[in-house]
């Protein structure tokens, strides 16, 4: 009996790996199916990402679908930066971990912020836009 106690705890942590792995699994899958109709695009725990012609669409992945859709135009925007807490990064000297945004200042004094978790995707990713609005 008190074997059977001991192993209940890892039997529920199992079942909660298992149901939290199909979850990820579907919200992949539905990713795929979103990202078919941009020339490039990001998957990421915190938010996707999609890039078409000038056009950004962002939103958060869940197993039934993208949520809070938004769109903008690159046209729109006058500055793009990585941010971490709030505060500019420095190129020079990235921290090794650390939840990013990338930020963009619109002309209408709008911020958008879209969550990263790899600071190196979001610096990759500003990269590449900034080759866009030039």
């Amino acid at each position: 009996m008190e074997r059977g106690l001991l192993w209940l705890p890892l039997l529920v942590v199992f079942f909660w790996l298992v149901i939290s792995g199909k979850r990820e699994y579907q919200k992949v899958e539905v990713y795929k199916v979103w990202a078919e109709q941009f020339d490039n695009a990001k998957y990421d725990i915190y938010a996707v990402l999609g890039k078409k012609e000038d056009l950004i669409t962002w939103g958060k992945p869940t197993p039934k679908g993208i949520i809070n859709e938004n769109i903008f135009s690159l046209s729109t925007v006058e500055k793009i930066n990585v941010t971490i807490k709030n505060k500019l990064v420095d190129y020079d000297n990235l921290p090794v971990k650390g939840d990013a945004n990338l930020q963009f200042l619109c002309s209408d004094n709008e911020i958008i912020n879209i969550p990263f978790t790899d600071i190196n995707l979001a610096i990759k990713w500003l990269n590449y836009l900034q080759k866009f609005m030039e």
